[in-house]
């Protein structure tokens, strides 16, 4: 393979000025421009982008050995402490061991139960209150999936109230984005505006994670221990026969409760927006309901058998993935693809660049959940679609967060109606995930009359949609006209 090419940087800075002011723009432009292996530079980082699936693979399991996680996600260490999406090494070994059982089968079918009660509770607010009207569903979103969270993998009564989480957490992410904006990033220790913007947000944020933690010694001691996440890592001993420091369970219960709500959140509202620009996939959605529920609510074993439901859910995670891109950064000299990676250098792999590939998803900017037929599966390449990343650090609540996505959609879909504001366009602010900027507001109402919904429930509505009802599910900034490369790998592509 020849070396790596890619967009002239400034002298000092390299490309930074680009990255920061729209990622996913720069993102679609290396790939356009210079293929599936383009080379840039940020801050005098050598940075390598990654964009075909069998290089994505190399990194990220044949080779991962060779990795940890890149400087950007460094970044944001004050925040997520060294939990799980931030250690390396034997403690992520140890953490991810300690964590692992509350993400399993057994306990998904009963946090399953607490996900439709919930989503339930906030579908009945939203049908008292807010129909016909239009308002911002990301943000409920985010309070009922922090609710979800709080009561399955902690085991709380009390949820924390929602809007101090929110803003601590949008406080001390726009801190570190402050610091990374400098060319030469001030000590932490500094007393400027942004570094106080950030310790605030931290106060918050302990402080609502000892209340969480506190309760739930309490409830230990009074009534034993739980079957819940935490009352796990409340519990667990190490060879020594030693607990979790009291510094390690903070960054760990952190780390999940902010990581573990608003991935699904997005999901969840992109895929609302998306459902809103597509009437018929909402009245496919609602034949599938009918036809897989009748009137009982929906359970973990149901879902199985919800294939459109999840589907819709795959296709919004397709073309607004909540994490954007991860990266990796070489530890060792080693080759991926052919070409030589020196140590230090970061590799960056864009799920938004990806999932958005004419060469693996025809009609590439269209919302079609009907895409996702065994057959095509089947064919796709393993990591043309990683939403959750892959090999030995994927996402430890990939399954916990499907599920919950695809049982909420149910319940809020078939008790209510989404249609666009005319008013609201979608806007990006990406930072550790793929925030909207102004939210996912949204028009509410309630559906149409069951019977409108069921007339065509035994046909197989969902296998004819594909082409959207609208042009404008995708931001005219993403929109691009991938050309299709007789050799996987190796073609040019936005």
């Amino acid at each position: 393979m020849t070396p790596a090419r890619g967009p002239k940087g400034r002298f000092l800075t390299g490309n930074l000025a680009e990255f920061r002011t729209d990622r996913l723009a720069f993102f679609t432009r290396c790939a356009r421009d210079y293929g599936d292996v383009v080379s840039f530079r940020l801050l005098g980082r050598p940075v390598v982008m990654l964009n075909g699936p069998d290089l994505v693979e190399q990194v990220l399991v044949t080779h991962a050995k060779n990795f940890v996680k890149h400087f950007g996600l460094r970044l944001y260490k004050p925040i997520l402490g060294n939990g799980l999406v931030t250690s390396e090494g034997e403690l992520w070994r140890r953490q991810r061991k300690l964590s692992a059982p509350a993400f399993q089968g057994a306990r998904l079918s009963a946090y399953a139960q607490v996900m439709v009660d919930c989503a339930a509770r906030v579908a009945d607010e939203w049908r008292g209150q807010v129909a016909g009207r239009a308002f911002d569903v990301h943000a409920d979103m985010m309070r009922l999936t922090l609710e979800i969270a709080c009561k399955t993998l902690f085991g709380a009564d009390a949820c924390p109230d929602p809007d101090v989480v929110g803003r601590a957490m949008d406080q001390g992410l726009e801190g570190i984005a402050a610091r990374f904006r400098l060319t030469v990033p001030l000590p932490a220790w500094l007393p400027t505006p942004a570094n106080l913007r950030l310790r605030k947000s931290l106060r918050t944020l302990h402080a609502v994670v000892a209340e969480l933690v506190g309760a739930r010694r309490a409830a230990i001691a009074r009534d034993g221990a739980g079957d819940d996440l935490l009352s796990m890592l409340l519990s667990a001993r190490d060879e020594q026969g030693r607990a979790m420091t009291p510094a390690q369970l903070l960054d760990e219960v952190l780390t999940l409760l902010l990581a573990g709500h608003e991935t699904t959140a997005l999901a969840l509202s992109y895929a609302l927006h998306l459902l809103a620009l597509h009437p018929d996939a909402q009245t496919a959605l609602r034949a599938e309901h009918s036809r897989v529920l009748g009137d009982r609510l929906p359970t973990y074993a149901d879902l199985s058998r919800l294939r459109y439901t999840r589907s819709v859910v795959t296709e919004a995670m397709r073309l607004y993935p909540p994490a954007d891109f991860l990266g990796r950064e070489a530890v060792v000299d080693c080759t991926i693809g052919g070409i030589p990676i020196r140590r230090g250098t970061n590799l960056f792999l864009s799920q938004w660049v990806l999932h958005r590939d004419g060469r693996y998803f025809p009609d590439p900017l269209e919302f079609d959940p009907g895409r996702w037929t065994d057959g095509f599966e089947a064919s796709l390449p393993r990591f043309a679609y990683f939403p959750f990343g892959g090999g030995p650090r994927y996402c430890i609540g990939q399954t916990f967060a499907t599920a919950e996505a695809a049982l909420v959609l149910a319940m809020l879909c078939r008790r209510l109606e989404f249609a666009p504001d005319p008013t609201f366009r979608l806007e990006f602010h990406p930072g550790i995930t793929l925030r909207p900027r102004a939210g996912v507001r949204l028009i509410v109402r309630h559906p149409p009359r069951p019977d409108a919904a069921n007339g065509s429930e035994n046909q197989p509505v969902w296998n004819q949609l594909g082409k959207g009802s609208s042009d404008c599910a995708v931001p005219p900034m993403a929109c691009f006209s991938p050309t299709r490369s007789a050799t996987p790998g190796r073609g040019r592509h936005p």
